[in-house]
Order: structure tokens, then C-alpha cells, then sequence
């Protein structure tokens, strides 16, 4: 799989990308990625990549035409005009990070590792012109209710979440089955010996987050180890673990367990 991230800081990815799973991926040859400097599809002698708004308005706006022409490079099309619109070629994404994009799930990731190859256009400054958004991304996402200086973080979030869900990137590929947002919790409707969560419904939409993980030393400052993880009763085992799963959603983010 290919991913391509246009950015004006090149060197933001010199670290996230030569660490851990992504680096491993690279090195295997499962994954490809490529960073595009913005500023090389600029025809200013002084390469300016954004301009002020129209209407007014504080900061700065990334401008069209670089990344208009920097995308259409990297895909070898061209996406149209006004009177012709060409759509983006099957099996590609071109994902738009912004602040004002829709929120990245799970479900997200598992979608786009089902594709031959994503675009990253990294938004920076006080936005992106809306055309960018309107007809060349064909999708603008959000990682978060909060903002960001720009859209490389968020980019190499949404490309570590995608990376590890291919096959053969993880040693193990059951890790990337039973871990949080990895399947909705079966349905609760007729079963009440989950007391936490007498007064919740749950639909099948919503996910439960990890459970808690224990590791050597069984008894640490004082605070020791559940002991059904250690008696060896794996149907136990699997009671608790849902069981605290459940708990822990609940604590931590009841929004996933509906209302």
C-alpha cells in the first residue's frame, strides 16, 4: 500500500515514520510512503504556498493551486475544472486533515487499509482554501474535538491506525482484533449479570475499549493482580476481562456504551 503525505515541513516525518510498526512496515516493503513538499509545486520566486482571505479575517489560508497541481502529479490525473469534474481514480483517497472534518474511528482505518493507496494533504495555518476540500479531497477528517498548528500530526495517526491493521505488518494478527474499538460488544439485552451496566443499553454500533492488562510482578508496592487472571481458568479469564472491559468504558468513555 502507498501513502503519500504533502506537507510544507518534510522533515516533520523524519521521526514518526522510523520508529515501531511503521518502520518495520516500510523496511518489509508492506508499505510505501512518500513525502511531497508543497512548496516545489509553487511558480512564485519566493515559493508562497497560502494568502490572506477573502472578507478578511485573522491568519493565513494554504492557497489552491499548489495543491491542486502537487495532488494531480502524484496521482498522474488531473481532477477537472468547474465544467468537468474528473473523479479520483478507484481504489485512492485523498484525505484532507482539518479541524473541521468529520471525527476518525476505527471503522475509518479498517476502510482505508482496504485500499490500494491514500493521499495525506497536511493543512496548516489558519485552513485550507474550501476548494480544496469541495473537489479535490474525497474526505476531511478530524482526529479530535480540539485543534492543531497543522495537519501532520494527525496524518501520522491516521497512518500508524491504517499501517497496523494490513496484513502481515503486526507479528501477531489477532493484536489487532482484540484490543479497544476492535469489534462491537456483543448485544446485553437479556443478559443481567453485568450489574454496571443494568441501566445502559447498548447498541451494536458502539465499542468497548480494552481491558485492563496485568504483567509481572504479581504483587507490585503493595497492589497485587486480580486473581482470576492467575488461576488459570481461561473461561474465568474471558468472564473478567468483558466483564472489566465494560467497567472501564463505562469510567472512561461512556459515550461509546450509548444511552
Amino acid at each position: 500500500m502507498r501513502f503519500d503525505l504533502v506537507t510544507i515541513f518534510p522533515e516533520f516525518f523524519s521521526g514518526p515514520l522510523d520508529y515501531g510498526v511503521l518502520r518495520r512496515a516500510r523496511e518489509s516493503g508492506l508499505v510505501q510512503v512518500s513525502v511531497q513538499d508543497l512548496r516545489v509545486f509553487t511558480s512564485d520566486r519566493h515559493r508562497t504556498v497560502d494568502d490572506r482571505p477573502f472578507g478578511g479575517g485573522e491568519g493565513m489560508i494554504l492557497k489552491p493551486e499548489p495543491l491542486f497541481e502537487c495532488v494531480e502529479s502524484l496521482l498522474g490525473t488531473s481532477v477537472g475544472h468547474a465544467s468537468r469534474r474528473e473523479p479520483i481514480p478507484a481504489g485512492i483517497a485523498v484525505v484532507l486533515l482539518s479541524a473541521s472534518g468529520k471525527l476518525f474511528r476505527q471503522e475509518d482505518a479498517r476502510r482505508f487499509a482496504a485500499l490500494e493507496r491514500i493521499v495525506f494533504i497536511c493543512g496548516r495555518y489558519e485552513g485550507v482554501d474550501e476548494r480544496v476540500a469541495q473537489y479535490l479531497a474525497t474526505e476531511e477528517l478530524s482526529v479530535g474535538d480540539y485543534v492543531l498548528s497543522g495537519g501532520e500530526l494527525p496524518a501520522a495517526l491516521v497512518l500508524d491506525a491504517v499501517t497496523r491493521l494490513l496484513p502481515g505488518v503486526l507479528g501477531n494478527e489477532a493484536s489487532a482484533e482484540n484490543e479497544s474499538f476492535s469489534a462491537p460488544p456483543p448485544s446485553l439485552a437479556r443478559n443481567h449479570e453485568a450489574s454496571v451496566i443494568r441501566h445502559t443499553s447498548l447498541a451494536t454500533s458502539h465499542y468497548l475499549l480494552d481491558c485492563p492488562h496485568y504483567t509481572r510482578p504479581a504483587d507490585y508496592r503493595g497492589w497485587g493482580v486480580p486473581e482470576v487472571l492467575i488461576g488459570g481458568h481461561h473461561a474465568e479469564v474471558a468472564k473478567w476481562r468483558r466483564q472489566a472491559a465494560l467497567e472501564k468504558t463505562l469510567c472512561n468513555r461512556p459515550d461509546l456504551l450509548g444511552e
